[in-house]
């Protein structure tokens, strides 16, 4: 099975000012996080406000990805509907046009027991019959991928990995200890350094493509040089930004602030969600500089550090 790790940014989509999809733009994002090195990207996440979008807008979404991507990055499209029929049809339009896993969540607003939640999760597989990052958030879809839920689906080899979300440390703890056959995956980014403290492999990180360098940053002095110390100077640099996206309410907004703030088209917001306000705009703004110039310090001393070698 595919081994999903590393620093995996779920892509957003920008609207243009009449809130269609700016296909365009989308290409030119998709394009930026390969020049990045990331290292897998999803298109069709929760980042990717995917909910606002028409069943064809979706499968636009993955084929543009798809003709940019060329195979340089693997890709996984998030399938994520209510009707367990609608995430069939996604995973099968997923396998068709050429994805190489996908991202299965719980069906929202259902609540389906974890034994249900298995079978919606089991059918999706038999449709996809490609690597699953299985994606836990139950603060969004009100269900939550308990240990009946990964018992079932651990029988079958397709289900790789999981984006854990929840935000319980238990649960976090329990995914490490008992289920090393789902490479474990940062879901809840206001605590990566928790995360890979406990061995996550990756993070799906709803941020990545307004700051792909930075995460990877995090992620790479964790987990490639195994530097907790560090890391939690980066994670302390990050934490103003992680928690406003985590906790402000306006994750989505954030991120596509972020963007523009790189330069990145990111465009308009489709409602119910809507723009950050001018205050907002404001405190984000001078929250990302002084990320930056935190984390670039960060490295710099690192790098000059010699006994770091000696490690």
């Amino acid at each position: 099975a595919m081994k999903f790790q590393g620093i995996i940014p779920p892509v957003i989509t920008p609207y243009d000012d009449n809130l269609n999809v700016d296909y365009d733009a989308f290409a030119e994002l998709v394009e930026h996080l390969v020049d990045a090195e990331v290292d897998s990207i999803i298109v069709g996440g929760t980042t990717g406000e995917y909910f606002t979008q028409s069943v064809s807008e979706r499968m636009e979404l993955i084929e543009v990805a798809r003709d940019v991507i060329r195979g340089r990055k693997p890709l996984i499209v998030g399938v994520g509907a209510i009707r367990t029929e609608d995430c069939v049809l996604f995973a099968t339009e997923a396998r068709l046009k050429g994805a190489d896993g996908i991202l299965v969540s719980s069906p929202f607003y259902a609540c389906p027991t974890e034994e249900e939640n298995a079978q919606h999760a089991l059918k999706i597989n038999e449709a996809a019959n490609l690597p699953i990052i299985l994606y836990n958030y139950p603060g969004r879809t009100g269900a939550m991928m308990g240990t009946d839920f990964l018992d079932t689906i651990s029988r079958y080899e397709n289900f790789s990995a999981i984006k854990e979300s929840s935000g319980d440390i238990n649960q976090l703890h329990t995914l490490a200890c008992d289920y090393p056959n789902l490479t474990l995956l940062c879901g809840a980014d206001d605590q990566a350094l928790e995360f890979f403290a406990w061995g996550a492999e990756g993070w799906v990180c709803g941020a990545g493509t307004a700051l792909p360098e930075e995460h990877r940053a995090l992620y790479e002095t964790c987990i490639v040089q195994n530097d907790i110390q560090t890391g939690r100077k980066i994670m302390s640099a990050m934490l103003p930004y992680l928690e406003f996206l985590e906790q402000g309410g306006k994750f989505i907004q954030s991120v596509k602030f972020t963007c523009k703030m790189s330069g990145l088209p990111a465009g308009r917001m489709r409602p119910p969600l809507q723009e950050l306000s001018e205050s907002e705009q404001d405190e984000l703004s001078s929250i990302v500089h002084l990320l930056k110039d935190e984390i670039r310090s960060i490295l710099e001393n690192k790098s000059n550090d010699p006994i770091t070698e000696a490690a």
